[in-house]
């Protein structure tokens, strides 16, 4: 899965820092989603998200016992965070799924196109000016996920529909977040796993397997390993602008890649690809001038789109 890093806060200190903990960050993320295919193959995705989000709760207890109650109790538009746990629980339960009848590559580039759906609904939710520049990026990474879907009649499978399900779910879910801007970090954080253990609590009993200590201990490092990702990312928005840190997340299709070839023999096809790589393009350019704008209108000179 990517990661909604976009939207944080940043603190403009140590760019190589912030980097080395943005890739580190990606390559966690990569792993997690690894592991998530692994085990997909036993457990229901009610069961993952039930386990991982009981990991995920452990780990974040003391920061959470730091923080305090306050940051909860004074969160900004609690209805809008609600709602935001809600489709952040919608794109990992369709992400997981989707990796049931796809590689691990195949399913993270459509999820890749997530920024771009941002970009086309910002204007109606967001009240978002987008000119033509982006649009035509926009429209250039709808072409990326239709080459990379490769819609013959062999290749469209439910898995592709899934994960582009859940793709526009993670774009929701980045409006979401972008409209609760100023609410803790750890606040946003645990609201999603609440709601993941929630979901996954409602729908595991009926697709239950019984643990081993192996099973177990796996579904619970599948937790620590996303934590470990969301923390590092974090950080690195911390130490560095975002404008520096955030194209590196686009490196988390380089690990799928390698990761899917090497744990499970996936072979990406040239569809793939070329859909990834006109995706990323779109993305970077897409976010590159988002910075431009952002910057020339603080001095009440914004360029065209």
């Amino acid at each position: 899965m990517t990661t909604s890093a976009a939207t944080s806060p940043a603190g403009h200190h140590h760019p190589v820092a912030g980097i080395a903990l943005m890739l580190i960050g990606i390559f966690f993320f990569a792993l997690n989603d690894a592991m998530g295919k692994f085990l997909i193959a036993t457990f229901s995705v009610g069961q993952i998200l039930l386990v991982r989000s009981v990991a995920a709760l452990v780990v974040l207890a003391p920061l959470i016992r730091r923080e305090g109650w306050a940051p909860f109790r004074d969160m900004p538009r609690p209805w809008l965070q609600l709602f935001r746990a809600v489709f952040a629980t919608l794109e990992v339960a369709c992400f997981y799924w989707a990796l049931t009848d796809m590689s691990l590559a195949d399913v993270m580039t459509f999820y890749l196109a997530g920024p771009i759906y941002v970009t086309a609904v910002s204007p109606f939710l967001l009240g978002e000016k987008v000119g033509w520049r982006r649009w035509a990026a926009v429209f250039a990474g709808f072409v990326g996920v239709m080459i990379a879907l490769n819609p013959t009649a062999g290749a469209l499978t439910p898995g592709a529909f899934v994960a582009i399900a859940g793709s526009f779910s993670f774009s929701i879910f980045m409006v979401c977040t972008r409209l609760v801007r100023g609410s803790s970090g750890i606040v946003l954080v645990t609201i999603q796993n609440v709601s993941a253990l929630v979901f996954g609590a409602i729908v595991a009993p009926f697709a239950w397997v019984s643990l081993t200590w192996f099973d177990g201990a796996l579904l619970t490092l599948l937790g620590v390993v996303a934590m470990i990702a969301y923390l590092c990312i974090n950080k690195a928005l911390e130490l560095a602008e975002a404008s520096v840190v955030v194209p590196y997340q686009y490196s988390t299709i380089f690990w799928a890649i390698i990761l899917g070839y090497i744990f499970f023999g996936d072979i990406p096809t040239v569809p793939m690809l070329v859909g990834a790589g006109i995706i990323i393009a779109a993305g970077i350019y897409i976010f590159i001038r988002e910075q431009q704008v952002a910057k020339a209108a603080a001095f009440a000179e914004p360029p065209p789109g």
